[in-house]
């Protein structure tokens, strides 16, 4: 029980990476404050362990809404120990950047930015009064390198990934450590709702000719914020099957 008597928050915890790393936090012990705009989602998959769950509907991209659902969080649990940021959209694909919608690029930095900013800012006064913390930041190779035909996405995980360095420095030395992780194609329901054009176009640059699965990316995450991953901040992590090597 690796995460017993720690306190966790997860964005995007009905679907997806959320889902699976929610579960598996519960599992190892972890008490776990689980948010998502669809609130009937998270009923229906977490109902059995109600002595360590917290469910809380909430718009993320609020951030008002956001600071009363970590508050909610402090008030059943009394302290929060990690948070996870898993909540995204990739809004539209396969357009150039002359086509590219300004709404739906507001839309996607709200979903995708913004809600981690809003997240990490309402949690770290907490984190501070307790001399540690454990925050992840779910980004993706889109952010280091850019997918053609999604300038969108790509521009929102690759600010993910300048605060997260911005916030790993800041931090350093007070027993939190802030660090992201930017996986390549993972088969997520996010995934399954892209042009197939798109998901080969992505698939064809990883060098394993696969992709990702959701318990690969889950171990992952459970590992960075673990009280072992003790000495690294700031910084990125690969779950990409070779696509990155920096």
């Amino acid at each position: 029980m690796p995460f017993k008597s720690q306190v966790a928050v997860i964005t995007g915890a009905a679907s997806g990476l959320g889902l699976v790393i929610a579960h598996k936090l519960l599992n190892d012990g972890a008490s776990v404050g689980l948010l998502d705009l669809n609130e009937t989602g998270l009923l229906e998959h977490f109902v059995g362990n109600q002595r360590q769950e917290e469910v809380i509907g909430v718009d993320v991209t609020d951030e008002l809404q956001v600071q009363r659902a970590i508050e909610k969080v402090i008030a059943r649990f009394g302290k929060i120990d990690i948070l996870i940021n898993c909540v995204g959209i990739t809004g539209v694909t396969q357009v150039k950047s002359h086509e590219v919608s300004s709404e739906n690029l507001r839309k996607v930095m709200d979903v995708n930015f913004m809600s981690a900013f809003y997240t990490s800012k309402a949690v770290l006064p907490f984190m501070l009064a307790n001399n540690y913390g454990r925050i992840l930041h779910v980004a993706s190779i889109a952010g280091k390198e850019g997918n053609a035909g999604m300038l969108a996405y790509s521009a929102s995980k690759a600010a993910i990934i300048g605060m997260t360095k911005v916030q790993g420095k800041e931090y350093a030395e007070t027993g939190i450590t802030i660090n992201a992780l930017a996986p390549a194609v993972i088969q997520t329901p996010l995934v399954a709702a892209m042009p197939e054009a798109q998901v080969r176009y992505m698939t064809e640059k990883i060098p394993m000719k696969r992709c990702g699965t959701l318990e690969e990316a889950a171990n992952m995450a459970a590992f960075i914020v673990s009280p072992e991953n003790s000495f690294t901040t700031g910084f990125t992590f690969d779950l990409s099957g070779g696509r990155a090597t920096y």
